[in-house]
């Protein structure tokens, strides 16, 4: 299918002076059966993602936008390379961060820049072809909803078959106890790629060296399970 394809830059895309957006009640509503919003920048914006069949971006900010998609359509994340600064270097490994906002969406497909290749940076080729897989899935259709772990990278699937392996892990990244922060406050990425807390001998975060244990041999066999290639290292 003929694709057409552009950059686009939210702040660039602000509202008409004066014009209003006519907004039906709903039947809760105490405000007449119709009323009017003057148009703002997010309406705008909002307008523009509803017209969109593909949404690509890399982790951050830009994969909120995803939720306001049509049915049907698809959201491409390119992903990027932690740890922050440290990008290019040996240490540094794939992460997709924000993947649970596609998790959460079921009328959406999502799909990942090759997770072994995000490495290398960002390749025209591979782009074009998740475009044209993106383009394939819309043209053929899919069944929604589209369950919660399918709309996952394969670090966000290590992550779900690790919580229905190891209970005691599961409940360390799920439950809120104090003392733990730092086992709630993570990134798939750095479990599965064995980092900070999820190191062994833990990491030192405040003063304080901190350890969160899981069940290391089955996350490294659910590694090898989703192909995921690991580079040992400490930032």
């Amino acid at each position: 299918p003929l694709v057409r394809v552009f950059y686009l830059d939210y702040r660039n895309i602000t509202a008409q002076n004066n014009v209003s957006v006519g907004i039906d009640a709903t039947a809760i509503d105490s405000k007449s059966p119709t009323y009017e919003l003057l148009d703002n920048n997010f309406i705008a914006q909002l307008r523009t993602v509803r017209n969109m069949d593909i949404h690509i971006t890399g982790p951050g900010t830009g994969q909120m936008y995803q939720t306001f998609l049509s049915d049907g359509s698809v959201s491409i994340n390119l992903g990027g390379m932690n740890p922050y600064k440290k990008e290019t270097t040996p240490i540094a490994y794939p992460s997709f961060l924000e993947q649970y906002v596609t998790a959460g969406t079921p009328y959406i497909k999502g799909l990942y820049y090759p997770i072994n290749k995000r490495r290398d940076g960002i390749k025209r080729a591979e782009v074009v072809q998740l475009i044209r897989q993106a383009a394939e899935l819309i043209m053929k259709g899919y069944a929604i909803p589209v369950s919660s772990k399918e709309n996952l990278a394969p670090d966000g699937q290590v992550f779900v078959d690790q919580c229905q392996g190891d209970a005691n892990f599961c409940q360390l990244v799920t439950i809120r106890r104090s003392g733990q922060f730092w086992c709630n406050n993570m990134w798939t990425e750095d479990l599965v790629h064995e980092r900070r807390q999820w190191a062994e001998g833990g990491f030192p975060i405040n003063g304080a060296n901190v350890i969160c244990p899981f069940n290391r041999t089955l996350l490294r066999s659910l590694r090898n399970k989703y192909g995921i290639e690991y580079r040992p290292g400490r930032e």
